[in-house]
């Protein structure tokens, strides 16, 4: 009887996210805090520059220049993030978060050394709620003094007219963050009556903020109704067919650069690398459709002196093997018939596996080769120690180390959501998945049903997995680059210094996409961002 009450409550969700309400809701002059979150700088923190990609409208933020407020430190981007009406940055939100902005000696990962309190972060919060009280019930209510994120009868009061009344006057961003404390604080009657409001407030098809809160609202309904693997399950199988799939990615991939940016990064660093070599053994770990190495086995026909004998290992997943419609083979014949028509020897090696169970005899390393590993946003994908004892991060990281290669390129998501409890990890997706979807938004009209699908299909299903999820069952487990680069170093890695010629092409690159995609370098990697946000980083290794 349980099982199948659960299983209702999953189809439920399902309807609701991809049939939203035929209604369209007004936009309610929600305000987007638009947070400061800048890679970790460390000693050399006075040099860096957050630039666009654009000659003619190139634009400069350096430390020296901008108000020392632009960069926060503490340990968690989303720690004094605040809410949407109250700037982290404003005196009375900030000053105990501005103690220090460089490293400590001590600080294992990188991150800046904090000043921010968990209490005082905590007191923020039931303050703003207070506020919230007052705006919405009155001074006079007898509920007011209750601060009812900590308790259950406050959300009680509330009638359907009461919520209609109020929603003009709230802020999506504070409701959602105010639903995922209750459920936090396992106050589930307040998180299901924030449920309720935010019912009313979110819309696959309206303002970033709103398509971004349907898609945590249904992983909110998921983590409350204890679904977070079946809704995540139910998610991926969604797509019909393998095409659509496709397409749904294709959307993605060519009107946001994220997956450009991986690909060109990796690809100028692995080039020089190599040069000069003349057997070349190319690892990746996320091989897709092979894209990437199109425009690399073309530069590679025109090097000077004939070009390399090239080998291409492509480690595959189910989902990958899905939307290409067949196995490794297509990548293979793919690969084989370009190297074939630019007169390059090529040969191709198919390891059908996840990267967690690859083995050293699936890479099939022959003697003399010239290695590069590619590891483009798969890496946080592998549970670590926090997860698992196998660890099969460090247990991957070993085996490469062990390869002795010339280079690994590593692309991640420049977020903190691995190892933070709940509402800690749910405060940090709201920051990035905001800047996240407001990058999409800028690319294609309010409405475009392609766009609308790319996100339910490829990005609501991760949004779903780190909110509802936990233990092995939660796949998507950021870190930014600080905790990269520690974890890189223990296990025996050096920083491969990148040349200017990775951000020069990157630079251009930005040139076909929205002048607020911006780029810095700091600490040997380089960052990509949208406005104010660092998104992803690209880092080489050796």
């Amino acid at each position: 009887m349980k099982t199948s009450q659960q299983h209702r409550g999953v189809a439920s969700i399902h309807h609701k996210l991809y049939h939203p309400p035929v209604q369209q809701i007004d936009a309610y002059g929600y305000q987007i805090l638009e947070n400061s979150v800048f890679p970790d700088t460390g000693s050399q923190g006075n040099n860096v520059s957050f630039q666009t990609g654009k000659d003619d409208e190139e634009q400069f933020f350096t430390l020296e220049s901008s108000p020392a407020t632009a960069f926060v430190a503490c340990d968690s981007p989303s720690a004094v993030s605040g809410l949407s009406n109250k700037s982290p940055f404003s005196p009375q939100g900030s000053h105990s978060c501005l103690s220090d902005q460089h490293h400590s000696s001590g600080n294992n990962y990188g991150s800046p050394t904090s000043g921010c309190s968990v209490v005082e972060d905590d007191n923020e919060f039931k303050y703003r709620l207070r506020e919230v009280e007052v705006s919405l019930l009155g001074p006079d209510s007898d509920i007011v003094d209750s601060h009812f994120c900590c308790h259950k009868s406050g959300m009680a009061r509330w009638s359907q007219s009461q919520i209609a009344t109020m929603i003009p006057k709230l802020n999506l961003k504070d409701v959602l963050l105010f639903c995922a404390h209750a459920i936090s604080e396992d106050d589930l009657y307040t998180a299901t009556s924030w449920m309720e409001v935010l019912g009313h407030m979110v819309s696959v098809s309206g303002e970033p903020m709103q398509r971004l809160g349907a898609y945590m609202l249904e992983g909110l309904r998921a983590k409350l109704e204890r679904s977070g693997s079946l809704i995540y399950k139910a998610l991926k199988c969604e797509v019909p067919t393998s095409s659509q799939l496709m397409s749904y990615m294709s959307v993605l991939y060519h009107i946001c650069p994220y997956w450009k940016f991986a690909y060109t990064s990796a690809n100028v660093v692995i080039r020089e690398a190599l040069e000069n070599e003349p057997r070349i053994h190319i690892i990746d770990f996320q091989i897709a459709q092979g894209s990437q190495w199109v425009p690399l086995i073309q530069d590679l026909a025109r090097r000077p002196g004939g070009p390399p004998c090239i080998r291409i290992t492509g480690v595959d997943d189910t989902q990958s093997a899905h939307a290409r419609g067949g196995g490794l083979h297509i990548v293979g014949e793919r690969l084989s018939k370009l190297a074939a028509s630019c007169y390059v020897p090529f040969e191709f090696n198919a390891a059908a596996r996840c990267g967690s169970q690859v083995e050293l005899h699936n890479l099939r390393i022959q003697p003399g080769e010239a290695i590069a590993v590619n590891l483009p946003y798969v890496l946080h994908h592998m549970p670590d120690e926090s997860v698992s004892t196998e660890n099969h991060r460090d247990r991957l990281l070993r085996l490469v180390k062990s390869l002795s290669p010339k280079v690994m390129t590593l692309v991640e998501q420049e977020s903190n959501t691995n190892t933070s409890p709940f509402f800690s990890r749910f405060r940090e997706m709201v920051d990035y998945y905001t800047a996240m979807f407001e990058s999409i938004d800028v690319a294609r009209p309010r409405d475009d049903k392609q766009r609308i699908n790319a996100e339910a299909h490829c990005v609501a299903r991760d949004i779903v997995n780190m909110i509802a999820c936990e233990g092995a069952e939660r796949v998507e487990r950021h870190e930014p680059f600080g905790k990269w680069r520690s974890r890189l170093m223990m296990d025996g890695f050096t920083p491969y210094p990148l040349s200017p010629k990775v951000t020069d092409a990157i630079r251009i690159l930005l040139k076909e996409f929205n002048e607020n995609f911006r780029i810095q370098e700091a600490d040997g990697a380089l960052y990509l961002g949208w406005k104010q946000r660092a998104m992803v980083t690209s880092s080489a290794w050796r």
